[in-house]
């Protein structure tokens, strides 16, 4: 299974990029810091699952970039990230399509047995 990050902070890149490498089977397939080239990278690798910051610098912002990638034959599933778990924000994220919707702070722990699953669930 393949999986794109998308996150404005190198740190938490490398954070996500960690945690879900020891997950047998899963292969990072990238990894953008901006919208512009996350869109770029999601329509060319096709990646199976993208964890995707709300908040990007420069060229748009992970709403962008989740109703872009939403219109892709077969779509990914995106996990949406963010520091601003505020409710208007996951609305509005599973309105475009987002399939889940994650705090940085409380639930990262989260992402890796959400991977987990939606890979026992592709097998």
């Amino acid at each position: 299974m393949k999986v794109f990050l998308v996150d404005d902070s190198a740190i938490v890149l490398e954070k996500l990029a960690a945690m879900i490498s020891g997950i047998g089977g899963v292969e990072i397939a990238g990894q953008a810091m901006n919208a512009r080239d996350a869109i770029q990278s999601i329509v060319e690798l096709k990646p199976d699952v993208v964890i995707l910051d709300i908040r990007l610098n420069g060229g748009g912002n992970g709403m962008d970039v989740l109703q872009r990638i939403k219109k892709e034959d077969p779509p990914p599933i995106v996990i949406m990230l963010t520091n601003y778990p505020y409710p208007q924000y996951r609305k509005k994220c599973q309105a475009l399509g987002a399939d889940y919707f994650f705090d940085k702070v409380a639930d990262i722990e989260k992402i890796y047995d959400t991977v987990r699953q939606l890979l026992a669930d592709k097998d």
